[in-house]
């Protein structure tokens, strides 16, 4: 197999190793294959004294990493009995909390899209760049899904509601706010990037973000912290919409029309597993309770319908079951996070 072919490269040049994400045809989705070929990168590279950085990066000049293939999974949703997107899921999120506590720098650059599962592989890292063109964002709740890979843990950790807003909506956000949301730690313009990634092979981490790092351009949330907090400090999903109708800011009631258009049953797990992620502590016990999510949401009809309108058909026009947020129960959603038994997600 040949470079232009193998869905992740490897690389080591002086102190640094290399992950390069390579289908960018497809935006860097992760495959199965990809995740157990980092992961096991990742073990080779904690025993090797050589390697003294790890460094992740895309192909293209689109983005790291537009998230998982759902593709994969809205065919086995739809066709198989869900193993394969449970073991998908299962090694991709071990592999999130791996690199959350990798012994060594773990260097992200979130140059362009970085969103779902491009998150998982980034913003668990211990140094996270963003560029001019970073846009990252977790959209799952507009194909019938609910943010995954930790990204509630991140969320639930924003400043006020920052982070729920970003869950519900599935907004896209720059480097200023990511920065904001504490989903990355520098800013270095994108022009700078071959260079910073030829001093991380010849410097020291710190060494080599001194030479590029600089202020970041102006975000656009710390404006918005005003209605955003008030009105995403609901109980329910209900009232957090009549609330951003209700407000009087028109960003506020654009947003509000924005959740309508998102599949119900997501939203209402969105915000519930949010809400207790704050409560969970680490980023594992988190990772776990995603697991019972995203099992349970493969036999939603919304996940299957969601892509196939986003993804398969292209439509934009996804037909959710239920199609309002009151016939969404409260034992619609508690049954999300009930005990997997022997298929938990156990410790990494």
């Amino acid at each position: 197999m040949t470079d232009i072919d193998r869905p992740v490269l490897l690389s080591t040049a002086g102190r640094a190793a290399r992950i390069v994400l390579n289908r960018p045809r497809a935006l860097n989705a992760l495959t199965h294959e990809m995740v157990r070929s980092i992961d096991r990168a990742l073990t080779e590279w904690e025993r090797d004294p050589a390697v003294e950085t790890v460094v992740i990066a895309g192909a293209g000049e689109r983005g790291l990493c537009a998230g998982g293939d759902i593709r994969a999974i809205h065919d086995d949703a739809r066709d198989g009995d869900g193993t394969a997107s449970a073991a998908f899921w299962r090694d991709e999120y071990r592999l999130n909390a791996r690199i959350a506590r990798y012994p060594k720098p773990y260097v992200a650059v979130m140059d362009g899209i970085v969103m779902g599962g491009g998150v998982g592989v980034s913003a668990h890292g211990s140094v996270r760049i963003v560029t001019e063109r970073s846009r990252v964002a977790m959209p799952e709740t507009g194909i019938g899904f609910v943010p995954d890979v930790g990204g509630t843990h991140l969320l639930a950790l924003a400043p006020g509601e920052l982070g729920t807003h970003l869950a519900l909506t599935g907004a896209a956000v720059g480097a200023g706010d990511a920065l904001l949301c504490g989903l990355a730690d520098h800013y270095v313009p994108s022009r700078a990037l071959p260079e910073l990634l030829d001093d991380l092979a010849h410097r020291t981490v710190p060494e080599a973000l001194a030479r590029h790092v600089q202020p970041p351009p102006p975000g656009e949330l710390t404006g918005q912290r005003a209605w955003i907090d008030g009105c995403y400090g609901a109980d329910t999903v209900e009232e957090v919409v009549e609330r951003l109708l209700d407000h009087g800011e028109p960003a506020a009631k654009a947003t509000a029309e924005t959740l309508l258009a998102k599949s119900p049953t997501a939203l209402k797990v969105t915000l519930a597993a949010l809400r207790r992620a704050r409560g969970l502590g680490s980023l594992e016990r988190v990772l776990a309770q995603e697991y019972r999510v995203s099992c349970a949401l493969l036999t939603s009809p919304d996940l299957v319908e969601g892509i196939r309108a986003q993804i398969v058909d292209k439509d934009r026009n996804p037909r959710w079951r239920p199609a309002v947020l009151t016939e969404v129960t409260d034992a619609d959603v508690e049954r999300c996070f009930q005990p997997l038994g022997e298929r938990e997600l156990g410790s990494p």
